[in-house]
């Protein structure tokens, strides 16, 4: 039977879709919130760590809706903004004195994981000072860092699922797509790395990417109940060469085609990025590139 749409690496045919409105008219008078609950309950659709995935599947059942397939019911709550326009975080001042030593010198950095603690507004409030891109709240998967020496901060780092398709990675894994879409889950996006303006210590920004390679896969276990095998960033050539990353032994892959994961037009509409990337494990083109379960 073929397949009336594709979300999120998930396919649903005509059998599929009258299922949705079945469950729809069974279920009167439920938001859109509780009906994705209770359809991946009923689906049992969860991520690797037990916790359902209502917040995909709203996204699906809108895709279903804005494509005529299904009728959902009125949304019972409205905001006049975009659910993605979210307040910038507010700025915590700190102090800015200017930190110039070696990195002896500087002494122990504390590395430490602060999504869901009380240091992670103190990590979006640096990032969006400090950091040329600002602040973003990731989505999906994610953790965030705060890094500190004698009991300051010096910089912070931010992770997130990886983006669905890149051809320069994907080629540098041997990826066929069936194989991608069931094993991106094993890749970790940096979304954001900032060391402090003020902090100048040559060879530290090497010196936390290798930390980050020991702890990041232990953290992302952790909370997400499921391993990662290879790390990868994108690198603006206009504004650096990414020289940390060379010397913390990250690979250059290649240039992005500088078009955004909602292009419809297949030609570039921002400047193109150099792609890096690390693996956290010997195999890991074996482990990226095992079959998934059911595949023939």
């Amino acid at each position: 039977m073929p397949t009336l749409i594709r979300y999120r690496g998930r396919e649903l045919d005509e059998q599929a879709v009258d299922f949705v409105q079945q469950f729809i008219a069974e279920h009167p008078g439920m938001s859109r919130r509780a009906l994705s609950i209770e359809l991946c309950k009923a689906w049992q659709w969860t991520q690797p760590n037990g916790a359902v995935c209502d917040a995909v599947c709203r996204g699906l059942l809108l895709a279903l809706h804005r494509a005529g397939h299904i009728e959902l019911p009125p949304p019972q709550w409205r905001s006049d903004k975009s659910p993605w326009r979210r307040h910038k975080p507010e700025a915590i001042e700190l102090d800015q004195s200017p930190l110039e030593m070696s990195l002896a010198e500087l002494g122990r950095v504390e590395v430490t994981q602060v999504r869901r603690n009380s240091n992670e507004s103190l990590v979006n409030s640096l990032v969006e000072q400090h950091h040329y891109l600002g602040y973003s709240q990731p989505v999906g998967e994610h953790l965030k860092y705060l890094f500190s020496a004698g009991g300051r901060p010096v910089g912070c780092m931010m992770w997130s699922s990886a983006p669905r398709h890149l051809a320069p990675r994907d080629r540098h894994i041997g990826w066929a797509p069936a194989v991608r879409r069931a094993n991106i889950r094993f890749v970790a996006y940096q979304t954001r790395f900032l060391i402090l303006p003020w902090v100048r210590v040559p060879h530290l920004a090497s010196h936390l990417l290798g930390r980050m390679a020991r702890q990041l896969p232990v953290d992302w276990q952790t909370l997400y109940a499921h391993p990662i095998y290879f790390t990868e960033t994108f690198v603006d050539p206009e504004r650096n060469r990414g020289t940390c990353y060379r010397a913390a032994n990250w690979t250059e892959l290649g240039l992005t085609k500088g078009r955004g994961k909602a292009d419809q037009t297949k030609k570039q509409n921002r400047s193109l990025k150099l792609l890096f990337g690390q693996p956290l494990v010997g195999d890991f083109r074996e482990r990226l590139c095992a079959q998934p379960e059911g595949a023939s």
